[in-house]
């Protein structure tokens, strides 16, 4: 890709390196891979024990990046997030002491039973990969990444994420329970030790970051752009849509269709990239009117009806090229 980077090659490596944790869910991976291309975050949203925290840490170790996880309680104060100030005695001066946001992988576990204000010190970081404690701002080391996770089932004493928080999450996804060979596999492989423990880095931190470059260089024809923005803006019209996609979310879409097709070794989008990455992008940005979730009404039914109705621009040259017509 570029000249510079094999984007596939590299994505593949690090994918090899991670099933060697979690069986039989490429789809997730490739789209956790998709999000840490476009230096997004993910919001994992599964019940426990389905391997969402070593998904977590088997892609921190793959790439070489340092990884810290955050447990997340009602009694958790932003600054075991961010970090304090501690007065040194024999300096007689205030010492900065970080916080687990500065690992370039941070897992934040069951973030919605923490409090809002506890939510929020994540929310500098997630959007302008920074910190500002007690005036003073310090910059995080890319490449970094945050994945979040919620129960969706367990709702006693939790505060559920704000849809500022929300946008801010470049995909949202759940893992599933595996099936069962695969689970079978796993239990064999658990027997005399977990795989976590044996995974190591497979790319350099620096590689990474040249892939997250070279995937901007992604071309996305005009056609495919018209597309794209024809599916938010129906979002915006639909009656049982109070609150569309915004134009963070287009941005989202744009992004991840890019990282997609790079991931294939393409240096083109499709539409095709755009409708596979619809439903993690969009479904947790929209917010549907009372009436529509009484009826029983999803973000994940309404996005499927509303690209089923848009036109989808055909290739000028069916075989490989990058040119769309309408």
């Amino acid at each position: 890709m570029s000249g510079k980077v094999d984007v596939q090659a590299v994505a593949g490596k690090v994918m090899a390196n991670v099933e060697k944790v979690i069986l039989g869910k490429r789809s997730q991976v490739t789209l956790c891979l998709v999000a840490y291309l476009c230096e997004g975050h993910i919001l994992l949203e599964d019940v426990p024990g389905v391997a969402k925290t070593m998904l977590a840490r088997a892609l921190a170790s793959s790439v070489g990046a340092t990884f810290k996880r955050l447990q997340c309680t009602p009694d958790l104060l932003p600054t075991d997030v961010t970090g304090v100030s501690i007065f040194n005695q024999k300096t007689s001066e205030f010492e900065f002491r970080a916080g687990p946001v500065f690992a370039q992988t941070l897992l934040a576990d069951e973030i919605n039973r923490t409090t809002p204000r506890t939510q929020a010190a994540l929310l500098e970081a997630m959007a302008e990969r920074r910190v500002s404690v007690d005036g003073t701002t310090y910059k995080l080391k890319a490449p970094f990444l945050v994945i979040a996770t919620q129960n969706p089932v367990d709702q006693e004493g939790t505060f559920p994420l704000p849809e500022a928080q929300l946008d801010r999450f470049l995909i949202r996804l759940s893992l599933g329970y595996p099936s069962l060979d695969e689970e079978a596999k796993m239990l064999s492989r658990l027997q005399r030790g977990h795989p976590i423990d044996d995974v190591q880095p497979v790319v350099s931190a620096a590689e990474w970051i040249a892939c997250q470059e070279a995937v901007r260089d992604v071309h996305v024809d005009d056609k495919v752009k018209r597309y794209l923005l024809e599916i938010i803006h129906a979002t915006r019209m639909h009656d049982d849509i109070q609150l569309g996609g915004s134009p963070r979310a287009s941005i989202a879409l744009f992004r991840t269709a890019q990282a997609l097709a790079a991931i294939q070794g393409r240096k083109f989008t499709t539409p095709d990239d755009i409708k596979r990455m619809v439903q993690p992008v969009l479904a947790h940005r929209l917010i549907l009117r009372p009436e529509s979730r009484l009826r029983k009404v999803t973000a994940a039914s309404l996005l499927h009806e509303l690209v089923s109705e848009v036109s989808v621009p055909v290739p000028a040259n069916r075989d490989t090229s990058d040119h769309f017509d309408d």
